[in-house]
Order: C-alpha cells, then sequence, then structure tokens
C-alpha cells in the first residue's frame, strides 16, 4: 500500500488521541481489509450519479493526497473502478475515501490501491460537464470538515480526519497511546487483569 509515510497509525488510535474527534460514518470501509493509507486530504464536491469530478480530481490532486468524496447523498452508484483506480495510481496519489459507492470490486483489491467506500454498487454515473462541484475546497462528510491538507488515516477500522494544525500533536499523541497499549498487553500476558491495568475497581 502507497502513503506519504509509513503506514504506523491507526484510525481508532488517531480518533482517541485527537480526542474523539474526526470519525467519518462508520459505514465507509476498505474495499480489501488489509487496506491502510495515511495522508493529507484533497476535498472533492460533486452531484450525486455523475463522477466526472472525480476524474478532473484525479488529475487536479497532488501526488500522495488523499482523494476525499462527497457524493451529494447519491449512494446508490459505483463512482469509482478499476480505470480511475489505475489512473490515480499512475498519478502517485495515496488513495481514495468516498461517501458513495465504487465498483469493480475484486479488481481493486487485487491492484491493493486503497479505497474506502460506503458501498459497493454496480449502478454507473453520468459526465455532466455542468454538474455542480469543486475540487480542493472544504466538504462535510458525517459531522466532520475536511479540508485540503487535513490528516487522514483509514484502515480496517474505520476513517478518521484530524485538522492540518493538530496533525504533529495527534501522531506524538499517538505514539504514546501505542507504547503504553504494548506496555498494557505485557502486563496483561504476566498474568495482571484490565482491572488492575486501568486501574479500574
Amino acid at each position: 500500500m502507497t502513503a506519504t509515510r509509513t503506514a504506523t497509525l491507526t484510525s481508532a488510535t488517531v480518533h482517541e488521541a485527537a480526542g474523539r474527534i474526526g470519525a467519518l460514518p462508520s459505514a465507509i470501509k476498505p474495499v480489501h481489509p488489509a487496506m491502510h493509507v495515511e495522508g493529507p486530504a484533497f476535498p472533492v464536491r460533486m452531484p450525486a450519479g455523475d463522477n466526472l469530478w472525480l476524474h478532473r480530481a484525479v488529475y487536479a490532486a497532488s501526488p500522495g493526497e488523499i482523494l476525499v468524496i462527497d457524493c451529494g447523498g447519491g449512494f446508490e452508484h459505483g463512482y469509482f473502478g478499476e480505470v480511475l483506480a489505475e489512473a490515480a495510481l499512475a498519478r502517485g496519489l495515496a488513495g481514495l475515501v468516498i461517501h458513495g459507492g465504487v465498483r469493480d470490486a475484486r479488481r481493486l483489491g487485487e491492484i491493493g490501491w486503497p479505497v474506502f467506500a460506503e458501498r459497493v454498487c454496480i449502478r454507473g454515473t453520468g459526465k455532466d460537464p455542468h454538474g455542480d462541484g469543486e475540487l480542493g475546497e472544504p466538504i462535510t462528510i458525517g459531522d466532520v470538515e475536511i479540508r485540503r491538507g487535513d490528516l487522514v488515516v483509514a484502515d480496517t477500522d474505520g476513517v478518521v480526519c484530524v485538522p492540518a494544525d493538530r496533525a504533529e500533536e495527534v501522531r506524538a499523541a499517538s505514539a504514546a497511546r501505542d507504547e503504553a497499549e504494548h506496555g498494557y498487553i505485557s502486563r496483561l500476558r504476566a498474568g495482571e487483569s484490565t482491572l488492575a491495568v486501568y486501574g479500574l475497581r
């Protein structure tokens, strides 16, 4: 899998380390369970049932960015498939997060380029050159506003998005949480209880 950094962050840990913010709707899951990506967001807003803005986004985003797509509530379409995955891979983009459907799921899994979608759907899309959309401007998915450059972390547990100005702080806090959890696991394997490890009664 590709990413802008070594894939060390996990979505659940980042969500906790950030103060339980930034979780995108839990229905958004990887096309293949091994997929993982972290990197800066490139937001895209496009009309329901139309993927022309997604074609444009592949060539507007910078290498290493993750396309984060708001489909305007039109979930019952497959906006992204094998052809666009190959195009995004060729451009060096890091991954896709879409609040909508994708198709060619088997091929996407074989290609291995990280794709996180609300569903898999075979229904195709239009390409209206006059359709309403935007590239690189803020979008909202669920209750999370996503701006260009925000830190996105996605894995089999879900997707989290953290404001760019908190990214380094959250990375450091995530690393500290991971280190603490390794210590908890060592203590559990040595026979202690979760009540003792967490100081619960």
